[in-house]
């Protein structure tokens, strides 16, 4: 997800520049509508894209076998049950009442980096805090794991709006504290130690949300954590990205710097530009299709 437009697949986003607040958090809740996390969305909805989902939505608890009533639904006949008391026999499901859900929200330093309207730590505060406000919305339990390069913030599901009120206020807290000139170091490996986090939380049914562009992703992050969150529950992948890591302005000599180092190089310079292109291209699609082929959903 690029900052740039303003828009969160319909939803306008609210905050320009380098920090969100928590007005404009809470503000998201009358925009955190008009979209689902389950299955067969319209085209204009959280999960439109290709590639088919396979979020299962909320669950059946099973209640019990009971004799076949006219009006059942026959797919819910039990055929070894009824051949074995040689009546038709049916199983009765409830629907569950509510779903857990964890938002996994990234706001490391490398998230502190906008070219246009607002910070990638900003768009992701405010993504996470429309997930917060539609979870709520329908009725199940937000959580939350919020991460960034020296803590990591474990909030358990919980259907209250004042849930929704803590999920958001610790959110703020650790996108308030982001500064270029910080002394933190960045640290990559962070994500895999949230995604750990959130494995041992995410026991079963739970939808996943993870928010961040995936700087320090490797093998690990999608073949061993996303993999097993996704064998029993629901997870999607939020991305990220500044319009600037897509493509290099033709401005003359540029100085960029990490906070610690600074280059400065030629950003007139064609070859340079178009290698810059293709080296994010081809990290964003090999994230891409390595989490498709998992079937996780990215937005």
């Amino acid at each position: 997800m690029c900052p740039d437009p303003d828009v969160f697949t319909g939803v306008l986003v609210v905050t320009k520049g380098a920090y969100t607040s928590l007005d404009e958090l809470i503000r998201l809740k009358f925009q955190g509508q008009g979209f689902s996390f389950l299955p067969r969305q319209p085209i204009h909805s959280l999960l439109a894209g290709r590639h088919a989902s396979r979020l299962r939505g909320r669950g059946l608890n099973f209640e019990e076998i009971r004799v076949y009533q006219p009006g059942d639904d026959i797919r819910s006949i039990d055929w070894k049950v009824t051949a074995r008391t040689r009546k038709p026999h049916c199983r009765v499901y409830t629907e569950e009442r509510d779903r857990p859900a964890l938002i996994v929200v990234d706001q490391r330093i490398n998230m502190f980096f906008g070219s246009q309207r607002a910070m990638k730590s900003v768009t992701a505060a405010e993504t996470a805090a429309l997930a917060a406000w539609r979870v709520i919305g329908v009725g199940d339990r937000p959580g939350a794991v919020i991460f960034n390069d020296s803590e990591i913030v474990e909030i358990r599901p919980h259907r209250s709006q004042q849930r929704v009120l803590q999920i958001l206020n610790s959110v703020l807290q650790q996108n308030l504290a982001l500064r270029a000139d910080s002394t933190v170091r960045s640290c990559p490996e962070q994500l895999n130690k949230a995604l750990e986090r959130v494995v041992r939380l995410a026991t079963h049914d739970y939808l996943i949300v993870l928010i961040s562009d995936l700087d320090g992703a490797d093998e690990q992050t999608t073949r061993r954590l996303l993999t097993r969150l996704a064998q029993h529950n629901d997870v999607l992948v939020s991305l990220i990205y500044d319009p600037l890591e897509t493509a290099l302005p033709a401005h003359g000599r540029l100085v960029i710097s990490n906070g610690e180092l600074q280059l400065e190089f030629d950003s007139g310079d064609a070859m340079l530009r178009k290698r810059f292109a293709e080296v994010f291209s081809t990290r964003l699609e090999r994230a891409r299709q390595l989490l498709q082929r998992r079937q996780i959903p990215v937005l």
